[in-house]
């Protein structure tokens, strides 16, 4: 059974912009409303991800290759070549309150760093909330955005990622090597 999704989610009536790119990591899928960026995946195929994308927002409206988007998804694959490069985009990011208080301070955590689980929760407040942060990372609807990936186990291992353990492996040693040279 697929997760649920509210009609905030699925944006009824609301065009939705996309554009779609191969990376070294794959391909990446970037969409967006007036408001922003409200969606980033990476996968193994366009076709997937374009597919993941219209069943997610099933009641909006679908258009691709917008001039916005085509220049929002190369500062998208720009960062993946250079992490320490600051990623400004604007976002149109929805949550709860507790996954928005997550996702802010996951922005604030810097290329080449990590932070656990238990830290993040700590920082926002809600020490022994380790387990409804890892949710929030995983729900987390902009990766590389909002950098969940930047979060691992209290052990120093990985932990799960959406978008597949051996990208968020990628995504570190690249931002690890970027900050070891400066």
């Amino acid at each position: 059974m697929g997760k649920s999704v509210s009609m905030e989610e699925k944006r009824e009536g609301i065009p939705i912009r996309f554009a779609v790119a191969r990376t070294d990591l794959g391909w990446v899928l970037v969409a967006g409303t007036e408001r922003g960026i409200c969606a980033i995946d990476l996968g193994d195929s366009r076709e997937a991800l374009v597919d993941a994308l219209k069943t997610r927002f099933d009641k909006a409206e679908h258009r691709e290759e917008d001039p916005k988007l085509v220049r929002w998804i190369r500062g998208l694959t720009e960062s993946l070549v250079s992490p320490r490069r600051r990623l400004d985009l604007p976002l149109d990011i929805r949550g709860t309150a507790f996954q928005r208080r997550v996702w802010r301070e996951l922005r604030r955590i810097p290329a080449g760093r990590t932070a656990s689980y238990g830290e993040v929760a700590r920082r926002i407040g809600k020490p022994g909330s380790a387990r409804a942060v890892a949710r929030a990372c995983a729900s987390n609807p902009l990766p590389l955005a909002v950098p969940c990936h930047r979060v691992v186990r209290s052990d120093g291992d990985p932990g799960g990622y959406r978008c597949g353990v051996e990208r968020k492996r990628a995504l570190l040693e690249r931002e690890a090597t970027t900050a070891s040279r400066k």
